[in-house]
């Protein structure tokens, strides 16, 4: 090597860690900056709660402290549904919480969440985050001031607790009962009173009569609100909630002041949440159905095939009656379903039965 090339070679290394050293100086002078994060389920609250408080010691973590964010029990700042305003004006700057909480606002919110009949994980993040799906969602945050990530999944729920077995959907007739999202307009449809409920009230209001039955997600977190005590017989499979997925609801103009790096931190952040989340909830619900049917002797059940299909007749009229009177959800709705029929290209090519189990 020429000592011209190796003065060349020394200088570019030299420049090389000196831009280093600025980005760890630029890092570490960077504002600190402190939010506060009302979470919509408690802390302790398997897979729901945790997921906060995972999120929260991580971005704190990966910034050294520089970037701190507070969570909040449920209703210590806002009541646990009422999130969408109190960012929206800025009151507080982020909320743990779910599109769907928001649908007495925009009914369309709830694709952002869940939809009934709807894809596994893999499918449902690709049209997000890949199809448009977050471009949309963003299309009416944006409006309110606000902005938002997907914060965490879960998988596939139950579809309900029931204090009798339910032999014929004409039954539910009249029933009323806590549900969630666009499972909601499904059930409304075949005659339910629908009602939603936090976390934390439905126990009461299906000990005191006000509800008759209730969905509300999954065994990890069923069990622990404990309405095994009053309804013993569970109902599968989730055909409401296949996948959920909750978000980190922020004021934009709030968002907008974060440093690049500080937005780099949130998203890293989130996406640990989603992953570590839903593979959390697969892990563990097996042994909680266990627990449910051993421990608690709840019964098991499961929807008939020509039930599930009486579900998705109503569920397919409710898309077409709600795109009919609202530009919005028709435009996410037709958005949604464009994209799964073209990943059917690539799904219905993958798909396979296993005997292995058998």
């Amino acid at each position: 090597m020429s000592l011209r090339t190796n003065m060349k070679a020394v200088a570019v290394a030299g420049i090389t860690v000196a831009l280093s050293l600025s980005a760890a100086t630029s890092a570490h002078a960077a504002k600190r900056v402190k939010w506060k994060m009302q979470n919509a389920w408690g802390a302790t609250v398997p897979h729901l709660g945790t997921s906060a408080i995972r999120f929260v010691n991580n971005v704190k973590t990966i910034t050294e402290n520089k970037f701190q964010i507070k969570n909040f029990e449920p209703g210590a700042l806002v009541p646990a549904l009422e999130c969408f305003d109190a960012v929206s004006k800025g009151s507080i700057e982020s909320c743990w919480t779910t599109p769907g909480f928001h649908a007495g606002k925009h009914p369309a919110v709830s694709f952002f969440t869940a939809v009934p009949f709807g894809p596994g994980v893999g499918e449902y993040l690709a049209w997000k985050w890949f199809g448009g799906g977050q471009q949309l969602r963003e299309k009416l945050y944006n409006k309110h001031g606000m902005t938002a990530l997907d914060s965490f999944c879960i998988g596939p729920e139950t579809s309900g607790w029931f204090k009798e077995p339910v032999n014929e959907l004409a039954e539910l007739k009249g029933f009323k009962m806590r549900f969630f999202g666009l499972g909601a307009k499904v059930m409304t449809k075949l005659g339910v009173s629908t009602q939603l409920l936090a976390g934390a009230d439905i126990y009461p209001a299906l000990e005191k009569g006000v509800i008759d039955a209730t969905e509300f997600s999954m065994p990890t977190m069923d069990i622990n609100y404990g309405f095994y005590q009053i309804a013993k017989n569970n109902y599968f499979p989730g055909w409401h909630q296949q996948t959920s997925c909750a978000e980190l609801l922020m004021n934009k103009a709030k968002y907008d002041e974060l440093s690049d790096n500080f937005k780099a931190v949130l998203q890293v952040a989130l996406n640990d949440a989603i992953i570590h989340t839903y593979a959390e909830t697969e892990a563990k619900n097996p042994d909680a159905m266990q627990e449910m049917q051993k421990k608690h002797g709840v019964k098991v059940q499961r929807w008939r095939d020509d039930q599930l299909a009486e579900f998705e007749t109503a569920w397919n009229a409710v898309v077409e009656e709600e795109s009919a009177k609202d530009a919005y959800f028709k435009e996410v709705a037709d958005n949604f379903y464009a994209f799964r029929k073209n990943y059917a290209i690539w799904g219905d090519a993958q798909r396979m039965k296993s005997t292995y189990l058998k």
